[in-house]
């Protein structure tokens, strides 16, 4: 957790991502409360939020501690383990959680839902384009990376809509991906998947490096 903390001390660190690959344990609380306490964008998933089952309350109260956002993103399981059974739809219970939370929450499934803790349906999106062979070990990894990605792009004074509208973008590439890549896709075909659909969307930003 120090070294985290001087790790994200630096000025040009601007979004952390936690948790895929960390057991949910005490090691791995002490590294979120570090992220939490720097000034960085920070994506939380798997055993960063496994590490807080049970402990919702505290997680919440040291997120809206924070100025910076977070984004969360559990799939089904992980969120109960953090927030426990939340009455409603899966709408509802995300939005619920971002709420209570202060997050963006990412709750993960074929139906992906983006919530912002605003609560705003401007702010609020549902994923439809992941095929059932996203669910796959390691994919929600490879999300954490697109989202971070894109946060890392962002401009320090952007509003709620266009933080919720980057995290909603993330998702929506990550499916995409996951069509381009095919059935039977291991978490690894993301990536090269991943920009053959950039580059169709923006073909004018990609060159071949015989040209360049």
């Amino acid at each position: 957790a120090q070294d985290l903390a001087r790790l994200l001390a630096d000025p040009r660190c601007t979004v952390c991502v936690l948790g895929p690959g960390l057991p949910p344990n005490e090691a791995t609380r002490q590294c979120v409360y570090a992220a939490l306490d720097a000034d960085v964008c920070l994506v939380l998933d798997a055993g960063a939020l496994s590490a807080f089952a049970g402990m919702a309350t505290t997680l919440c109260e040291r997120i809206a501690a924070r100025a910076a956002p977070v984004v969360l993103t559990p799939h089904t399981g992980e969120f109960r383990r953090v927030f426990g059974t939340v009455a409603g739809t899966k709408l509802q219970q995300a939005q619920a959680a971002a709420a209570r939370s202060g997050a963006v929450v990412v709750l993960k499934g074929a139906d992906t839902v983006v919530a912002h803790p605003n609560g705003l349906g401007t702010c609020t999106y549902v994923n439809a384009n992941a095929p059932p062979w996203l669910a796959t070990a390691g994919s929600g990894d490879v999300l954490c990376g697109v989202v971070a990605g894109l946060l890392a792009a962002q401009q320090p004074d952007d509003d709620a809509a266009r933080l919720a509208s980057t995290v909603a973008l993330g998702v929506w590439l990550h499916g995409e991906a996951a069509l381009e890549a095919g059935p039977a896709l291991v978490a690894s075909d993301l990536e090269p998947a991943l920009r053959t659909v950039l580059q169709r969307i923006f073909p004018r930003s990609f060159s071949p490096l015989s040209a360049m």
